[in-house]
């Protein structure tokens, strides 16, 4: 078992509290920290406390003892998930996520940095806003038709066809109506047009700040969790939490971001059907999940508990100050577990986040 030292990811949507906060620094921090990560990811790999290596270069050593015999086979010497504290003071780039089909068919034309799928789960630690998955076309067209501007008249005809991709198109080639309606959607007292004028706020003339008006908005309580499948749009406008993922790079944005934007490669790859899934916690705190790369459980402890041996996994402290085999965690530390360490013993009182491979897809 190896304590961890991880990264902080210094994005300008990040907050300055939240992270710091958790692991006991001086709030304000001095600038945004917008994740932590925990893995092997070669964009940020975590570190082995008190040692001069990386977790990535600990599992190199001995993959079979690191990862087992499972992982190793479906993944090979990697680590499949990526493990995140996520602290979103300003709204994220409204993206989109790949199949695993279409990364691999597009990491081999040069558009994807990696050929693997990056499904997502986010579980808040605070009250937690995400715009996800498509409303009903119908209700969109409403929303839109409402705000008077002529100018959308054809998105509200393609939404009444039932043309979403389309009518996603068109209102996101809206540049040059993008203030008109914001200024109509200031004057009508309604979180989702609120929610537009916020978003111009961040970035003004973005067309992507219209997306309110097409997609879903869910408020995510303390605890509850949301998982985001391939093809799912989204954006995730406010809130602390912990996010796991499959360990890809591969995002495609359509806006409210200052970097790359691929309208047509978005359009491709969005599936207007598919939708976020919410996820309660079974009875072991686990967020089950379709993804095979993760499994994600929430252990809140108060006097002690066992986890089996036999996978690599990545324990997070959020509150409390529990012990891993008599090891402290402090809040937003963490410990790799390989997946020949025996089995764990968690005791004391605190929550603790267990990352792990999720179970293998049926033949």
């Amino acid at each position: 078992m190896h304590l961890l030292t991880n990264p902080v990811k210094d994005y300008d949507w990040g907050s300055r509290t939240d992270i710091a906060a958790l692991t006991g620094r001086p709030v304000p921090a001095a600038g945004p920290e917008a994740e932590m990560w925990l893995g092997t990811h070669p964009s940020g790999p975590s570190l082995l406390a008190g040692q001069d290596r990386s977790l990535p270069e600990m599992i190199a050593a001995d993959p079979a003892g690191a990862l087992g015999p499972a992982t190793l086979d479906a993944y090979g010497e990697r680590l499949p998930y990526l493990l995140k504290l996520i602290a979103v003071a300003r709204p994220l780039s409204l993206q989109v996520h790949p199949t695993a089909e279409q990364a691999a068919d597009g990491h081999a034309r040069g558009v994807y940095p990696d050929p693997w799928p990056k499904p997502e789960l986010v579980c808040a630690l605070t009250p937690f806003t995400a715009l996800a998955g498509f409303r009903p076309a119908g209700q969109a067209a409403m929303l839109i038709d409402r705000l008077g501007v002529p100018a959308l008249r054809d998105v509200v005809r393609l939404l009444d066809a039932g043309e979403v991709l389309p009518a996603l198109a068109a209102l996101l080639d809206g540049r040059d109506v993008t203030e008109q309606v914001v200024w109509a959607a200031s004057a009508v007292h309604q979180p989702d047009y609120a929610l537009v004028v916020k978003l111009a706020r961040c970035h003004p003339g973005d067309p992507a700040c219209l997306a309110p008006l097409l997609l879903q908005r869910h408020e995510l309580a303390p605890g509850q969790a949301m998982f985001l499948g391939a093809g799912v749009l989204h954006c995730y406008v406010k809130g602390f939490g912990v996010e796991i993922m499959g360990g890809s790079d591969n995002v495609v944005r359509a806006g409210l971001t200052t970097k790359r934007v691929d309208l047509p490669e978005l359009l491709r790859v969005t599936d207007p059907q598919a939708a976020p899934v919410p996820v309660e916690p079974g009875e072991d705190g686990g967020y089950a999940t379709p993804a095979p790369e993760f499994r994600l459980r929430r252990i809140a402890v108060d006097g002690g508990t066992r986890l089996a041996g036999g996978a690599p996994r990545i324990l997070l402290c959020v509150e409390g100050l529990p012990t891993v085999d008599g090891v402290g965690l402090r809040p937003g530390e963490s410990v790799f577990v390989p997946a020949a360490h025996p089995e764990l013993a968690i005791a004391g009182s605190g929550v603790v986040f267990a990352a792990e491979p999720g179970p293998p897809p049926a033949a």
